[in-house]
């Protein structure tokens, strides 16, 4: 990996403070609380690692031997010329009794089986879940980080809608009194019907961005809602803080600390390692197995002898070793699926890498542009302020046209809407470059 980020190598990094100290806004957090605890894909990924715990569970279990307690019943009757019928036709069972034809047979007892893990067949799976496990603790915390950011960027989203309905209100109070204006005018012969049409059509058309704005909030809040797992209720705020400054220099560590601080790079390597192991397994699978069974018990065929001992006594002991034959080019295409599993796994990871460091890289852009951007339209919005100012002065006293001073109130609206624009952009950009580096998880 590149040694440094974007002409700047530091030690210490913002990905290791906690995101409540991040942020360092208590409503926001009260709102990421929330969804911590409701929300419905986070609840999903902790799930899955439950579901995973209990595989590491069973991968440990098929280590150890089977014992298994039950009881069970039947009859068997053998065909006279078969040798077990020519053998009990003449055999007394009991003294003078001879084996019957129809022969009751009852079992209870314990029996066990154990498959010895020669060749770490079995060890290797147990390592392959293991590692699947602690992948989807991994993937917990990355769905938590994204869960984290997505909440941010939306509330963001929605101080700057509160700015833009602001600047637009104010607005239309302003093209309401103009329009009183020019009406007057129109009345003592100053300007024309034409004047009072434009300036009346300006007015409509800001209204209708305020109802657009009014949708866009609701849209915006229930999207928070959403997230926070609850049904759709007001979304409590304060705009200003949108108007905070963002961090001029934020600490971003190593590039080789991604490697440790990203949940998706953790578990990217993770999911490779659980892949080595399956590969193993798969390998395993072409050498013979060892398996024992073993039984003991009582066994009689009638309910009243089978609790006589040492007669009623019944043990068995067997052990094999098997080699696959007929059945190989199953196994082949499971060794084919691991190794072809390991190669995609090990893609997965090198991209994961890539990705993180690309985010950050255009995260960090993004800051400083959007930090230069932010100086420029601050003073154009200045400036477009005195226009407007200039220009409804210098229609009073008729040596400006009402398109000067129409055209000046659109660029001024403009240009605070961008200016809002880039404060959000800003706030986002930081959110976005914390989740880039760890999201602190």
């Amino acid at each position: 990996m590149p040694p440094s980020f974007y002409k700047v190598s530091d030690s210490s990094e913002i990905s290791k403070i906690n995101w409540r100290d991040y942020f360092n806004d208590p409503i926001l957090s009260g709102l990421i609380d929330t969804a911590l605890v409701n929300n419905h894909d986070l609840n999903i990924a902790i799930q899955k690692i439950e579901i995973a715990r209990a595989g590491v569970t069973n991968a440990k279990a098929s280590l150890i031997p089977q014992v298994n307690a039950g009881t069970n019943g039947g009859i068997r009757r053998f065909g006279r010329y078969t040798m077990d019928g020519a053998g009990n036709i003449a055999t007394e069972m009991t003294p003078g009794r001879i084996v019957p034809i129809n022969l009751p047979d009852i079992f209870l007892g314990f029996q066990a089986s154990w498959e010895i893990d020669l060749w770490k067949k079995l060890k290797s799976k147990q390592k392959s879940a293991i590692n699947q496990f602690l992948a989807s603790a991994e993937g917990a915390k990355g769905v938590t980080a994204s869960l984290v950011s997505d909440i941010a960027t939306s509330y963001y989203e929605l101080l700057a809608l509160d700015h833009e309905l602001e600047i637009i209100q104010q607005t239309i109070q302003r093209q309401k009194d103009a329009l009183e204006t020019i009406k007057l005018k129109k009345e003592t012969g100053r300007t024309n019907e034409l004047a009072v049409q434009q300036f009346q059509a300006q007015l409509l058309n800001t209204q209708a961005i305020e109802k657009e704005l009014l949708q866009q909030i609701v849209e915006f809040e229930n999207r928070i809602n959403f997230l926070l797992g609850r049904f759709p209720q007001k979304v409590e705020r304060v705009k200003e803080i949108l108007l905070a400054d963002v961090p001029s220099q934020i600490k971003t560590g190593l590039p080789s600390q991604l490697l440790e601080n990203r949940p998706d790079i953790r578990e990217a390597e993770l999911l490779l390692e659980a892949s080595k192991f399956d590969l193993k397994s798969a390998k395993a699978a072409f050498l013979p197995s060892m398996n024992l069974v073993a039984g003991l018990g009582f066994q009689a065929f009638k309910p009243e002898f089978l609790f006589l001992a040492p007669a009623s006594i019944t043990y068995q002991a067997l052990g094999g070793l098997m080699t696959p034959l007929i059945n190989r080019n199953a196994l082949k295409a499971n060794f084919s699926y691991a190794k072809a599993n390991q190669l995609s796994a090990m893609h997965h990871y090198q991209k994961s890498i890539l990705t993180g460091y690309t985010e950050v890289m255009n995260q960090l852009s993004a800051l400083e542009n959007l930090k230069n951007l932010h100086v420029l339209k601050k003073e154009q919005n200045s400036v477009l302020n005195t226009s407007v100012d200039m220009s409804t002065e210098l229609f009073s006293t008729g040596r400006a046209s009402y398109l000067e001073v129409l055209l000046a109130q659109q660029n001024s609206l403009q240009a605070k809407f961008e200016l809002i624009n880039v404060n959000k952009r800003q706030h986002i950009a930081a959110v976005n470059l914390y989740k880039a580096l760890g999201g602190g998880w």
